[in-house]
Parts: structure tokens; sequence; C-alpha cells
């Protein structure tokens, strides 16, 4: 399928995600955001089977979080995270570097899933092409899981890395990937691992599986791949609540000139508060079935 010109103005588009009948989530491929968001494509809203929301969209706090996305704040350099980069010996600047992730079209299409095309571009130049796959799949009468597998591929004839925060002076933020912004409720969350509890220690571990919960709802992501799981989580909770993979904690990840950097993160969505056991089962659920080709 043949590109749209970077700068030709793109009609907004989306589709709905279903699970046994049910609409669990929209995705809208084509948004109109300010270039400061770098304008992605995500997931919102993203509800449980019995219809409450756990995805927020552009919060007062942070207005570049896009519900269910997948946002890299340095990629050579180029912010595909939105808002501030953040530069060494100088913190958060205001940098006219935003990147834009645009839908070039669908290789698969259907009800409950898809398989999208995307252009990673800055200033009218593909820095990465990304093939992104999004599934949903019923657990069982309360809980579904959401599947979402990137492949970013490097196309600009040059060496690239990703960076974070972390990498670039900031300790402990090396947030950039899957990134999941759940809404704010009237306390903040609980999240825990299979051996860990509370924000600062799951904060930068790495684990199999993370849950976040709350009374109304609980997510239960987990890495499905051997580098997912090396990867560290990126945690908020008492601030806002937000659950990432990170690609790049504490050092670049090079992005080799046409080869893949395969992630693939799958997310239990709950009805309801789950305890460490109930989270653990689901856990040990959403890694057992094959990886979408």
């Amino acid at each position: 399928m043949t590109a749209p010109h970077p700068e030709a103005p793109e009609a907004a588009g989306s589709v709905e995600l279903r699970c046994g009948g049910r609409t669990v989530a929209r995705y809208e491929y084509r948004p109109r955001l300010a270039v400061r968001e770098s304008p992605r494509p995500y997931l919102h809203p993203v509800r449980t089977l019995g219809g409450t929301a756990v995805t927020e969209l552009r919060p007062a706090d942070h207005v570049h979080h896009l519900g269910v996305s997948v946002a890299v704040p340095d990629v050579g350099g180029a912010n595909f995270w939105g808002g501030r980069t953040f530069v060494r010996d100088r913190g958060p600047v205001e940098l006219d570097n935003h990147g834009h992730q645009s839908h070039l079209g669908w290789t698969d299409l259907r009800e409950d899933g898809f398989t999208e095309e995307i252009a990673w571009q800055r200033d009218g130049r593909r820095l990465l092409t990304e093939r992104r796959t999004v599934t949903a799949r019923a657990l069982d009468a309360k809980c579904w899981a959401l599947d979402l597998t990137t492949e970013l591929t490097n196309v600009c004839g040059e060496e690239l890395s990703v960076g974070s925060p972390a990498t670039n002076g900031r300790p402990g933020a090396g947030y950039g990937g899957f990134f999941w912004r759940p809404p704010i409720g009237p306390r903040p969350p609980r999240v825990f691992t299979g051996d860990a509890e509370g924000e600062e220690e799951v904060h930068g571990s790495r684990a199999p599986w993370l849950a976040m919960a709350t009374d109304a709802w609980t997510l239960v992501f987990a890495g499905a791949t051997e580098d997912t799981r090396r990867d560290r989580w990126f945690v908020r909770a008492a601030e806002y609540p937000g659950v990432g993979s990170a690609l790049a904690w504490d050092g670049r990840l090079p992005l080799p000139t046409g080869r893949p950097v395969v992630r693939r993160v799958v997310t239990g969505v709950a009805d309801g508060r789950l305890e460490r056991a109930a989270a653990a089962e689901v856990a040990a659920r959403l890694t057992g079935k094959e990886a979408p080709r």
C-alpha cells in the first residue's frame, strides 16, 4: 500500500475491537492531535467486559498520554512520546523535535483484532516502519486479554537507537515503548508483582507479570517474549496511574538497519479487584497462546 504524503492531511479514522460479541475498545488510527503531543494511533476507551473504562485520554497532568499506545521519547533525537524533551544538564526542555506515527494500511482487519503498518516520521522523513498486531480474546466471564505486538524496523538508512530521559540523565525515568494510562480514581491503585508490593518496589523491576488493581478493575500485564521479559517495568501509582514496558531503562537500545526489534505485551483486563493469587492465575493464562504472525 502506498504511504500518504507526509504533509498531506489525513482523515480521522477508528475501528472497534470486539471480544465475545462485546465492544471492548476503540482504536483511533488517524487521530487529530497537536504536533506537541507526538500524534500516534492509540486505544481508547478500553473497557472491562462489564463496561468500566480502564484508559484515560489526554489527562490534564500529561495531555500527551493517550490511552494505550506505543510511544518513545527519543528515537535518534526525535520525540515520539510528546511533551517536553529531557536534555542532559538542562532538564525538561520544549524542543521542536516531535515526530508522528502515520497509519499506512491494514494487512489484516477483523472484529477481534488487526495487523497494521505504521510509519514513524519526523519532518517528512521516515525513520521507522512498524508492524503492529493487536488481538482481543476472552479469558473468562469477567476477564479478557489485549495482546499487542510491535515490530520496529529502522528504514532510514542510518544508525538509530532508542533513548529515554534516564539515558539522557534523569535516573528512574526509563519510560518508552508500550504504555498504558489508566484513569485516576479516588485513591491510588495497588501495584504488585508475584513477589513485590508497591510503586517503589515494582518500578524498575524485571518481573514476568505486574498487576495494577482498584475496586472497580484490575490490569495484569505480562511480557510474552524473552526480550520483553528482560525489559523493566515503568510504574506510576501515587502521582498518576501508568504502566509501561521500558525499551531503554538505563542504556540506549540499538535499532539495527532492516532488523526488527520485537516486543509483545499481553494485558488481562478484569472487572473488580484481583488479589495476588488470582492475578497470578490470570498472568499464567495470558501467554499461553502463540504469538500473532
